[in-house]
């Protein structure tokens, strides 16, 4: 209603100029045009312009803006569906053009738009092009199952029409992209939304399953590397249940992955000990076996004995970690006592309130009581039947085959006192497993989970009294002591250990230090190169947010470099103009000239209080990188921008330059590239 004789003149100019995606027909492209000619013949007109104002400014006063119509021949409806796609009416685009398809097609077919077949494909392609933009539209809004949603509804199309195939697989990309988002929103839903919930659960398997695994290396066409992929996992353990996470870790850790082996281990810990399931608890333990060959892992191992009432073995295993902090904790907390029972009491209880549970949407309220464990009458009479030095086994086989004896003579007790049944094959792969690595020279203040996919065969060495671990047995060497010292009666031997525990137990209280169980190594040289990726499972993990995070953009330049380049720039430019004016990340991505001129055109925008709205595509056509300087590179691409002006945050006029040639000067700064020019 305010535009100028010349902005009309710009803006006709502009938009006809600026022509839709090529898979349009020309019957589309020219109505198109009609429309536009007639749109900027009747606002030329001063007396039709007056009457256009008129009518729009009475329904503005009536709060029925929406009420506007304009008349149009039946042949006319492509071109107007094309404009209200551009102009980003997508739910109007389906509201109005999707009952043409849904009515099988008769309207179409009858000639009344044009050629049946040119008719329905251009219809079939706006539709699709909206669905495809609102998706992208509520993905930057967080919305993601509704994202999900509008996208499978444009796929749906085109599949059942058999059309546009490279519209297709641009929905079907985003889709893929999309799926990390949505699991996090369907998992974090409430426990009465199970439907849902488990939704969230199958797209996250589907993923493990083209990835090969949670370290594996397989393609899920998410664009998350290695290194994104555990961190999105450790991100959504704190929307997954103890049961859920134990089911879903135990089955990847049969792969075999190291990864998926100390998450179950985790989760069996948990379970065990908040549900008083010692038997859980045992099969953490033996899961443990399969780590402890080149990772450190003796602290968990001790916890592990000392919940299943193995006094002895938790002290012997303990005296091989070389963890100092914990150690000096634990021999703190046992002066006085003539071992380091009492200390490791304390260690276990607050490691598992404060490492453990929190990582479990049922569990991180729960308190951790020592006392409340060791009283449970169940618990009691499980630990009764198992060997108070712990199962001196010398492999995973071996021990997989005692645990699943033991279970079915005995049978795992349930909180109900029933017996459960015990899966015969647990723990997968037996000629193979994952390991955690470490290397034994690193201090104890400096370890971490390092996660290696080498595939070896676990023994377990059995620990001298001395400390220092003797060779691993095979099943049919000789014991080393000929005469074994008499075995008390299992039942005496018991009830030595239970008043200990359940004294120390029921005396402990408040002020205790809070410990860190799981810790990095702060030291970068001691990975070596068949080390695997670092995971700290008690750091805060890095929250997921739609394109237009920073990104590392180090390396040796090349195409897919290149494209992440640019796409930086364009998403830092698109937060820069935006609504909030933020200009954060152009120093990420440019360097001077470029940035002071980008943050002199945020800082005239925000104060003329405009903001542009920016759809980009771009295509690296070519690198070229200088042969006299590495850290110095020539890029040109193809780039398409619409821009949708808001001056006084009232939507204006939308821009579009279509597939622009640039090039672009990047250079590398700090191992970091970024772009100088372009031109």
């Amino acid at each position: 209603m305010q535009a100028t004789a010349d902005q009309l003149k710009q803006a006709h100019r502009d938009r006809t100029l600026q022509l839709p995606r090529r898979e349009y027909s020309e019957a589309a492209i020219a109505t198109r045009r009609d429309l536009l000619d007639r749109a900027f013949a009747i606002l030329s007109d001063p007396a039709q312009r007056k009457s256009v104002d008129e009518e729009l400014l009475g329904l503005q006063y009536e709060n029925d803006a929406d009420a506007a119509t304009i008349g149009l021949d039946d042949r006319q409806l492509i071109g107007a569906l094309l404009i209200l796609q551009e102009l980003g009416e997508y739910e109007l685009v389906l509201k109005i053009g999707r009952p043409y398809l849904s009515s099988g097609t008769a309207s179409i077919r009858d000639g009344r738009f044009g050629d049946p077949r040119i008719a329905l494909s251009d219809i079939v392609l706006t539709i699709a092009l909206a669905c495809l933009e609102l998706g992208r539209e509520q993905w930057q809004q967080g919305q993601y199952e509704s994202a999900a949603e509008a996208l499978e509804t444009g796929q749906e199309l085109l599949l059942r029409e058999g059309l546009f195939a490279g519209v297709r697989g641009e929905i079907q990309s985003d889709l893929y992209k999309l799926r990390p988002y949505r699991i996090l929103e369907l998992l974090a839903m409430p426990d009465d939304e199970q439907s849902d919930r488990q939704q969230g659960l199958r797209l996250l398997k589907d993923m493990l399953r083209e990835r090969g695994g949670i370290d594996g290396t397989g393609n899920d066409q998410s664009g998350l590397s290695i290194d994104d992929f555990l961190r999105f996992i450790q991100q959504l353990r704190g929307y997954l249940t103890a049961e859920e996470q134990q089911a879903l870790f135990e089955e990847e850790s049969r792969r075999p992955s190291a990864v998926a082996t100390y998450l179950a281990v985790y989760a069996l810990l948990a379970r065990g000990f908040a549900d008083h399931q010692p038997a859980l608890i045992r099969r953490a333990k033996l899961m443990l076996l399969r780590l402890g060959s080149r990772q450190d892992v003796h602290l968990e191992q001790s916890v592990c004995a000392l919940l299943l009432g193995q006094t002895e073995e938790a002290s012997r295993v303990l005296e091989l970690s070389q963890e100092y902090e914990p150690l000096a904790f634990i021999r703190e907390n046992s002066q006085g006592a003539p071992d380091l029972l009492p200390g490791l009491c304390l260690y276990s209880e607050r490691w598992l309130q404060d490492e453990v549970f929190p990582h479990f949407r049922d569990l991180a309220k729960r308190e951790a009581l020592l006392k409340d464990y060791f009283a449970d009458e169940q618990v009691q009479a499980y630990l009764e039947e198992l060997p108070v030095d712990g199962e001196v086994l010398t492999d995973w086989s071996m021990a997989e085959r005692g645990l699943v004896h033991h279970e079915l003579s005995y049978g795992a007790t349930s909180r109900n006192g029933k017996s459960i049944a015990v899966e015969d094959n647990y723990g997968g792969h037996r000629s193979t497993t994952a390991t955690l690595t470490a290397t034994p020279e690193v201090a104890a203040s400096e370890r971490s989970t390092k996660l290696a996919g080498t595939e070896t065969r676990s023994t377990v060495a059995r620990p001298a009294r001395n400390g220092r671990p003797r060779p691993p047995q095979t099943r049919h060497q000789e014991p080393d002591h000929t005469e074994p010292r008499a075995r008390a009666p299992r039942e005496n031997r018991r009830s030595r250990w239970l008043p200990i525990i359940l004294g120390l137990a029921l005396a402990m209280g408040l002020g205790f230090l809070i410990i860190r169980a799981l810790r990095a190594f702060t030291n970068p040289n001691a990975q070596t190169a068949n080390d695997a990726i670092p995971v700290q499972l008690d750091q805060p993990i890095v929250h997921l947010v739609p394109p237009g995070q920073a990104v590392s953009l180090s390396g040796e330049m090349n195409q897919p470099l290149a494209q992440k380049v640019l796409e930086t720039w364009l998403d830092a430019k698109k937060l820069a103009m935006g609504k909030t004016h933020d200009p954060s990340k152009l120093s990420q991505i440019l360097i001077d000239p470029r940035l002071s001129e980008w943050q002199r055109n945020v800082e005239e925008s925000k104060r003329d209080n405009l903001y542009i709205e920016y759809d980009h595509a771009v295509k690296v056509d070519r690198v070229e990188v200088s042969p006299t300087d590495p850290n110095q590179a020539s890029v040109k691409a193809t780039v398409t921008e619409v821009r949708k002006y808001f001056p006084g945050g009232q939507a204006g006029e939308v821009q579009t330059d279509r597939d622009m040639s640039v090039r672009y000067t990047l250079v590398r700064q700090d191992n970091q590239w970024r772009i100088k020019d372009w031109q």
